[in-house]
């Protein structure tokens, strides 16, 4: 990871900076991701991870027990258990965090394993990037409509100020004719 990962941190940035590696990192272990095939299990596998590694950074932030328990919204014994290793999740997240002692914190890419049972679902380059130019175009038909609709608007309210025009001028004639004709019958 390119952006500085404290292992000690102060303040609540660089807390979530170490919480978010540590979870990523776990989550990336061969032990995790053979957990996280079994579908039933896999959202408390994902939480549990997550507690253990927000637990694991605040203790780093030199938090108690309690003020992380509160902060997490879990009770006390769970966090406890967490960052005594007496969980998987504890376990795993603790010993993610001591290899980023002795390695420096390096957030893995998926495995191949993984990216190869994946790699159907992701889209091919080509189909991104025609995609994204139907996009643009759709973009740009959206923004010519827009245009065209103005212009329409505009041409309604002149058509409706002409027809008011003509409508005067009709009573006018009207009147005149009218006039005309009275002068007419005098005559």
């Amino acid at each position: 990871m390119s952006e500085e990962i404290p292992l000690s941190p102060v303040g609540r940035e660089e807390v979530h900076k170490l919480e978010s590696a540590l979870l990523i990192a776990s989550i990336f272990s061969p032990r995790v991701l053979e957990e996280l095939e079994n579908p039933r299990e896999r959202l408390t596998w994902i939480d549990s991870l997550a507690v253990a590694a927000a637990a694991l950074a605040r203790e780093k932030a030199k938090m108690t027990v309690s003020q992380i328990a509160e902060e997490l919204g879990r009770s006390e014994a769970t966090i406890r258990n967490h960052l005594q290793g007496k969980t998987k999740a504890g376990q795993i997240v603790r010993e993610t965090y001591e290899r980023f002692l002795r390695e420096g914190v390096k957030i893995p890419s998926p495995p191949e394993l993984f990216k190869e049972k994946y790699a159907p679902l992701a889209e091919p380059a080509a189909e991104r990037e025609e995609v994204q130019k139907l996009r643009s175009e759709v973009e740009s038909l959206r923004s010519r409509v827009s245009e065209y609709e103005s212009k329409l608007s505009n041409y309604e309210e002149k058509l409706k100020e002409y027809e008011r025009k003509l409508s005067y001028v009709k009573e006018v004639l009207t009147s005149v004719t009218e006039t005309i004709s009275k002068l007419s019958s005098e005559l």
